[in-house]
């Protein structure tokens, strides 16, 4: 009779529909939290950590990136925005609300006794013929074409909290993109962004012919250099330590002067070879201000008129060597000129209440960009920071897959009157999975409405009328309130952008779908244990 009892127990035929029911449940909480922030008059989120740090953005990525979200299909929503911010860098918010469409849509079918395999396996015909319907609405964009890129970035940052910078941002953007374009990929890497508070949000500028360093140069030696030859060392201007615990006897000053005279010929004889190799400005990436010895490093660094610019971050190495053309130089014996970088002139320039140092006229121009984010609070500084970034990933998607689509709920209104014919070409239950999977399409033009004040309803009864009359790029002008031709309104968006979400949005739902039990490998152990003696 146990063991009967036993077998129940293991054999639970409910379990996976409560399993997928919780699951499906989870996930569409996660897309209803940040809803309300897509478009360009979705609302702002205002974060707080453990630390009392306060973030306000309406930026999917971040949002998501910040909550503690614990149930684990909820966090499969957390990482498909991070894939969608990987892959396009835009559409972060996009993808999770269309990940809950789909989940909203699934549990509809699941209601209806539809096998999980089943649906999954319609909604990826569904994304096939998607990615098609796409391919056929997008036109071509020239890199060449800067007016169809400035469209691109002005769209992603109008959603922005930054967005009536966008005229200033958007060129920004599309100049550090193309400077650091090598054929069809683009290293953001080479794009480095500095933030200092101080002044406003129109005071951003881009330096595309040198770079800037957070850093401020040493007030003991010159503080300007023309006709600069960087060396950019990885060891330490001072006396040299032993590995082992040591101590010194002096019996005397004059032994005790013996030593202090000693490391001064050291010190000394370090700078002389940063001398020797024709080096007039130091970058140092660990820091020449140990103990006692610091002032005496300075010292002779501004006796033979170098200057420098000490504790330079790890991570910036590879970036300043690449802008200046210099190699690190990690041993004092290997000091040679060949190792020096150059550029026209670098100097010191105060920021807001800091200091940065600026490099100009480098010998690789173009191989980097610096951009100077600036902003009158921290919140402005880094929301401004993340409204460039996701510029920055706009163009590079243009870069990889150059083709443009309309904005403003018209690609997914166009992809569900499109879905839904191709849905009459099926037969069976397949076609209503399709045609389920084609209505979930349309939460992006109804949330857009819903952000901007309209009436979704009829804004959405509107759209699709239109775009089965033909009109394409029918979307919503939500400034205005009004549905036009938004290709007119210079409203576009790079194809990739939308196929990812397409894609990730699929993808993500397919495996939610596929779930049938969640088990936690030591308390599911322990059970099984229990149950079996």
């Amino acid at each position: 009779m146990a063991y009967e009892t036993q077998s129940k127990a293991f054999v639970d035929k409910d379990k996976p529909r409560e399993v997928r029911e919780t699951n499906i449940t989870a996930g569409k909480a996660v897309a209803d939290a940040v809803r309300t922030s897509l478009g360009p008059r979705g609302m702002d989120k205002m974060i707080t950590d453990a630390a009392g740090e306060v973030t306000i953005t309406n930026d999917g990525a971040t949002i998501l990136n910040q909550m503690q979200v614990l149930h684990p299909a909820a966090k499969m929503l957390v990482e498909v925005s991070k894939a969608q911010d990987i892959e396009a860098g835009d559409g972060t918010t996009s993808v999770v609300v269309l990940s809950g469409a789909l989940l909203t849509a699934a549990q509809r079918l699941l209601a209806k006794g539809i096998h999980p395999t089943v649906i999954s396996t319609s909604f990826q015909m569904a994304l096939a013929k998607s990615k098609e319907i796409l391919k056929n609405m997008s036109t071509p964009v020239s890199l060449d074409d800067r007016e169809a890129l400035l469209q691109s970035a002005n769209t992603s940052l109008n959603s922005k909290v930054v967005a009536q910078y966008s005229d200033l941002l958007g060129p920004i953007a599309v100049d550090a993109v193309l400077k650091c374009r090598r054929g069809n990929n683009v290293d953001l890497n080479d794009v480095r962004i500095i933030k200092k508070i101080g002044g406003t949000v129109e005071d951003t500028e881009i330096i595309t012919d040198g770079l800037l360093i957070q850093q401020s140069a040493s007030h003991k030696g010159p503080t300007v250099m023309k006709n600069a030859k960087v060396a950019l060392i990885q060891f330490c201007l001072s006396a040299p330590k032993t590995d082992i615990d040591n101590q010194i006897l002096v019996s005397d000053y004059t032994a005790m002067d013996r030593v202090f005279r000693e490391e001064r010929q050291y010190i000394l004889n370090l700078c002389k070879a940063v001398k020797k190799s024709g080096a007039n400005v130091v970058l140092v990436q660990k820091s020449i201000l140990r103990d006692n010895v610091n002032d005496i490093s300075l010292h002779f660094l501004a006796k033979l008129g170098i200057m420098c610019i000490p504790h330079v971050e790890r991570d910036e190495v590879e970036f300043v060597s690449k802008t200046l053309g210099c190699r690190p130089v990690a041993n004092p014996e290997d000091f040679t000129e060949d190792k020096l970088g150059a550029a026209d002139l670098i100097e010191e320039v105060k920021v807001g209440s800091s200091h940065i140092v600026r490099a100009t006229g480098v010998k690789n121009p173009g191989a980097t960009v610096s951009i100077l984010c600036r902003g009158s609070n921290k919140l402005v500084m880094e929301e401004c920071e993340r409204s460039i970034h996701d510029a920055l990933c706009v163009i590079r998607c243009l870069v990889k897959v150059p083709f443009l689509i309309s904005g403003g709920g018209a690609p997914e209104t166009q992809l569900s009157v499109e879905l839904a014919k191709y849905s009459h070409s099926l037969s069976g239950i397949e076609s209503y999975c399709v045609r389920l999977y084609a209505e979930a399409l349309e939460v992006i033009p109804l949330t857009l409405a819903e952000n901007a004040g309209l009436n979704p309803i009829s804004v959405v009864t509107e759209l699709r009328t239109k775009h089965a009359a033909g009109e394409k790029d029918a979307g919503i002008n939500v400034k205005k309130g009004t549905i036009c031709n938004i290709r007119d309104e210079n409203v576009v968006q790079p194809l990739l952008v939308t196929q990812s979400a397409l894609s990730l949005a699929t993808e993500t739902v397919s495996s939610i779908l596929k779930i049938d039990d969640v088990v936690s490998v030591c308390s599911g152990i322990t059970n099984m244990v229990s149950q079996c003696f």
